[in-house]
């Protein structure tokens, strides 16, 4: 497979978010039993034409893939499997060479999820999982796919210690639909959105504007103090840090799906100072925007 032929990501629809690890780190450093497995970087890459990942040193990360259309290969160990429609593969964490790459005529579409832990060596072992598992039949898990849009959804409603826990409960319980699918009933929710959902939906379709506390409470006819309580309250941070937040988690999001300079992105999110912009990333996310861009490209 020639290299004008490899993509590691931009296809049409793709969904992608990787978990800064700072964020990570500070949230197993706040609560460190809620974090025994934690997910990393989560994925939906549809009709993924030319998708081609090689790991020569393996990954430290479990990964799931679930094929929905289309198929796809993986060779680990020196082993090479092909992955059809309604199939799954779990590979663990292992220093094994890797590749996985869509086939030509037909590319897969893939929901995946990386998740890690302190102890994934045991958590693996417990399972009985191994790289020589191969690939799984499944029958279509539409639970799984729902809870995946759940954790994506949540997850790009910020960083919040809330949100992380939350992925990292629904992280078990997906990893569940697929070693025990028969043990799960599909549940339908639709949970109406209150105040703090109303506005951080405001805030994720203003992204490019410099909102106030003012014009937040203001919608929902509350005074800012009051407004601004409920709020910590709710994600346990002032509202205007939770619209930085979001503004760099998307932020993290365009450093890793296009090669826009710098200023661009910054543009794109209200800074007009690119230098402001590069040391409110850095102070977010943990690394500056070039060293953040170089590491997710290598992932996913």
């Amino acid at each position: 497979m020639s290299n004008s032929f490899k993509r590691r990501q931009g296809f049409e629809g793709e969904k992608f978010i990787s978990i800064p690890q700072k964020v990570l780190r500070d949230a197993k450093e706040r609560d460190p039993e809620l974090f025994h497995i934690y997910i990393t970087h989560i994925g939906y890459f549809p009709k993924a034409s030319f998708h081609y990942r090689e790991r020569r040193k393996g990954c430290e990360d479990n990964i799931l893939i679930y094929c929905l259309q289309g198929k796809g290969y993986f060779i680990v160990d020196n082993k090479r499997y092909e992955v059809r429609s309604n199939q799954y593969i779990l590979i663990p964490a292992t220093d094994k060479y890797m590749r996985y790459w869509a086939d030509n005529d037909d590319p897969w579409t893939i929901y995946w999820v990386h998740f890690t832990g302190d102890k994934i060596q045991e958590f693996n072992n417990s399972l009985n999982l191994s790289i020589n598992r191969g690939p799984v039949q499944t029958p279509f898990n539409e639970n799984a796919i729902n809870i995946w849009h759940n954790i994506y959804q949540t997850l790009e409603m910020g960083y919040s210690l809330e949100n992380i826990n939350s992925a990292c409960f629904c992280l078990y319980h997906i990893i569940a639909t697929f070693l025990m699918p028969e043990r799960h009933i599909q549940n339908d929710k639709d949970d109406e959105g209150d105040i703090i959902t109303k506005t951080i939906h405001n805030m994720r379709d203003n992204l490019n504007k410099k909102l106030s506390v003012e014009d937040m409470a203001g919608k929902h006819n509350l005074s800012v103090s009051h407004f601004s309580n409920l709020f910590r309250k709710a994600t346990g941070m002032p509202p205007i840090d939770y619209f930085i937040h979001l503004k760099m988690q998307k932020a993290c999001q365009l450093l890793y799906a296009n090669g826009d300079k710098i200023k661009a992105v910054a543009a794109e999110l209200g800074y007009e100072d690119p230098y402001y912009f590069s040391r409110i990333f850095k102070k977010y996310i943990g690394s500056s925007p070039e060293q953040y861009r170089i590491t997710a490209k290598n992932t996913g």
